[in-house]
């Protein structure tokens, strides 16, 4: 009886085995597998590399604010037209969308934003900024160029595709919205879901890094002007000082984080406006101040919001002065938290473990800045991820935003690849 025993469990053990051994492990097909590899090596073509990298520096030299990316534009357009691609324009006053595939479901969308910054670039370089004052800072440039890269590849495959890719050419990500304004255009409303990247100077090249659920903060802006009453400074019995009531103003926020909110619920206040008075001898009459505020759930970031407006007036009355608040909700409305849907986060696994392997795709902890890709999330499946462009010399790059900030062209092909491979594995499963 024993040996009989034995015998079962062997036999059981062995089938497990030839079970699981003849199962993938990746959700995707064979078919699907071999896209992904197949992408890279097109994305990767000195043709296809060269075109991307001429593609990303005319931008750059030439970069444009919110809402007046019209040469960008224009290049979007030219190129898609040279390579057979059918598009919107304008939508949300200088976007594109463009359209791949057999017209039919299931339709998948994938994003760039096209804005540059107002600052100053400081790298010498052969294709430094153009225009005084205005740099791409953020790798909007390298966006475009990536997803001009997915178009080419996959209007190369366009045969093999099983349903439609949109093409987002997004202006005004910069804090204006630009996604919102995409949104009440209809331009997404066939997609099922929505993919987008960032380049990210902490992370290697070849390797990629997001995470399923709260990636990015909610965020909002706010500007309060405070009203005393002017005077001498060495008679301030006979004003009424903003300048007082604005500092306790200042404290008070302050409080909100570390005694309302709760410690496992991160939230940020901060004031980086403060505008008062022009003379050493002078009470003025008002105090202008300003800041952001963040928090990585809506509910505690409506919250935050109303309480913000709560201090600001109370705290103001406290000093005898009066208060008007003004979250700026026309010029940089309130953006959502990033939310990646889990679906979309197995899918981007498969996909990208695959293509790059399962090791150079990495979990990254949330962030506190914001991005109006949330705004698609509200209201289709959406999935952000950070491209890496750290070189194999572990070289420091300088942050987003930054005067100094470089792009790494050798991640433009991966970018490419895994715009094109997520799309057309997403519309074939």
């Amino acid at each position: 009886m024993a040996s009989f025993t034995f015998l079962f469990h062997l036999l059981i053990t062995i089938i497990l085995h030839v079970f699981l051994a003849a199962t993938p492990s990746s959700s995707l097909s064979q078919q699907q597998l071999s896209i992904p590899t197949h992408f890279l090596d097109f994305a990767k073509k000195p043709e296809t590399f060269d075109w991307m990298v001429k593609i990303r520096r005319k931008i750059h030299e030439c970069p444009e604010l919110v809402y007046e990316e019209y040469k960008t534009s224009e290049l979007i357009r030219a190129e898609l037209d040279k390579l057979g691609i059918s598009y919107k324009h304008p939508v949300a006053k200088t976007g594109v969308i463009g359209y791949i595939g057999t017209g039919n479901a299931p339709f998948v969308a994938l994003r760039a934003d096209m804005d540059a910054l107002p600052m100053q670039e400081m790298v010498e370089w052969e294709h430094k900024s153009k225009v005084p004052g205005k740099m791409h800072a953020c790798g909007h440039d390298a966006h475009v160029s990536m997803l001009l890269g997915a178009a080419k590849i996959l209007k190369h495959h366009e045969k093999d595709l099983q349903g439609s890719v949109v093409l987002v050419f997004q202006p005004a990500e910069e804090g204006s919205a630009g996604a919102k304004k995409v949104i009440e255009a209809g331009a997404l409303k066939n997609a099922g879901g929505i993919f987008g990247l960032h380049v990210a100077p902490n992370i290697r090249v070849g390797e990629v890094g997001s995470r399923s659920g709260t990636l990015m903060a909610a965020t909002g802006f706010v500007e309060a002007t405070i009203t005393g009453k002017g005077g001498h400074a060495a008679i301030p019995q006979h004003s009424i000082d903003p300048i007082l009531a604005a500092s306790n103003v200042i404290l008070s926020l302050q409080h909100l984080i570390s005694r309302e909110s709760d410690p496992l619920d991160s939230q940020v206040v901060t004031v980086t406006k403060f505008q008062g008075g022009d003379a050493f001898n002078v009470i003025p009459d008002s105090v202008t101040l300003g800041g952001t505020f963040r928090a990585f759930s809506k509910q505690s970031f409506l919250q935050l919001r109303q309480r913000i407006d709560q201090v600001i007036i109370a705290q103001a009355a406290v000093q005898r002065c009066n208060a008007t608040v003004n979250f700026l909700e026309e010029e940089k409305p309130f953006h959502p938290p990033t939310i990646n849907d889990g679906k979309l986060h197995k899918h981007f696994q498969d996909v990208a473990g695959n293509l790059l392997g399962a090791n150079k795709v990495i979990e990254v902890q949330p962030v506190m800045s914001s991005e109006d890709f949330s705004f698609y999330q509200e209201v289709i499946p959406g999935y952000l991820f950070r491209l890496g462009m750290q070189n194999e010399s572990n070289e420091r790059l300088h942050s987003l935003h930054s005067p100094y900030f470089t792009v790494n062209e050798d991640a433009l092909p991966y970018g490419a690849a895994l715009h094109a491979s997520l799309a057309a594995t997403y519309i074939s499963s």
